[in-house]
């Protein structure tokens, strides 16, 4: 299974109930305190913040105090994030980061799905594929461009997040950990997958047998990031990335995103083949005709998305 937390994150903060009824005789209260007393307390901050602007859909992990390992709730909720930014034409990429110093700690299984009954033999494996695989699948899946700001520590299903997105900035604080061997489990997620299609399986292994904690500068060496900036730098260079790929072919985005996904899994004619097919779906595109008559006239290309 997926790195579960160790259970020291704190837990949500209980709040005292409501007073009691005021006694016989009392005097009654001040009509500011009454109306103090009946307002609703505060909303709790969402454990997942999204926004969209300038054509980005902004996904934020919100957990900071639990380093936002991720909950069941908390991958339902971004998978659905991540469907809409697919079927909606004014989202054109999107942005996964969080708040606080880290990325994603890992998933914290409080929450998920109840087990009933003795565990048998096919349980884990279907959560695994419900869960993680699911999840990660759904960020590879997306048809827009994903980039990962990485601000803080990745580990476990939070590093394989990062590198299921298309694009990975990091803050020079932030750091790789494939710690499922620290918990005697097999990497999920998509983890070895993900990862000797990205460093090679000697480098691969080497990550996850020994689960040590890899820094934004080796990761970038390795090839496993885009770009290492300074921690106050990472939000402003993931939002000029991001309104950059908002401006441009986003179809023609999306099928290239398929195409190099693909290729890692199938032979040369094959990839060839789609390739084909895919240039013969785009240039039906609006963006694709303003692409070609902007190069004939020697202006800019406005795109739209269509």
């Amino acid at each position: 299974m997926d790195d579960v937390r160790d259970g020291n994150a704190p837990g949500p903060t209980e709040t005292a109930g409501a007073a009691g009824a005021t006694a016989t005789g009392a005097q009654p209260e001040p009509e500011a305190h009454r109306a103090a007393e009946a307002r609703p307390a505060a909303e709790p901050p969402d454990d997942v913040l999204h926004r969209l602007e300038n054509g980005v859909s902004w996904i934020t992990l919100n957990r900071p105090a639990a380093l936002n390992a991720l909950t069941w709730d908390q991958r339902e909720r971004i998978m659905a994030l991540l469907a809409e930014a697919s079927a909606d034409p004014s989202v054109r990429a999107v942005v996964v980061t969080a708040t606080g110093k880290g990325f994603c700690a890992g998933a914290d299984l409080r929450g998920g799905p109840t087990a009933t009954g003795d565990r048998v033999v096919g349980d884990v494996a279907r959560l695994i594929r419900q869960g993680a695989q699911r999840f990660v699948t759904a960020v590879m899946d997306c048809e827009k461009p994903v980039i990962a700001a990485v601000n803080g520590t990745a580990a476990g299903i939070g590093a394989h997040l990062a590198l299921a997105c298309d694009l990975v900035l990091a803050a020079e604080s932030a750091k790789f950990i494939e710690v499922f061997v620290r918990r005697g489990l097999v990497p999920d997620g998509a983890g070895a997958y993900l990862l000797p299609r990205l460093v090679g399986p000697q480098r691969a292994k080497e990550l996850m047998f020994f689960g040590d904690a890899l820094p934004a500068a080796d990761a970038l060496r390795l090839g496993l990031v885009n770009r290492v900036v300074p921690d106050a730098d990472l939000t402003g260079l993931a939002r000029t990335w991001a309104e950059r790929l908002a401006q441009g072919p986003t179809r023609a985005l999306a099928l290239t995103k398929a195409l190099v996904n693909a290729s890692l899994d199938t032979d040369r004619a094959t990839a060839l083949a789609a390739e084909a097919v895919a240039q013969e779906l785009n240039m039906s595109t609006a963006d694709a005709t303003e692409g070609v008559a902007s190069f004939v006239e020697r202006r800019t290309p406005k795109y739209r998305g269509l």
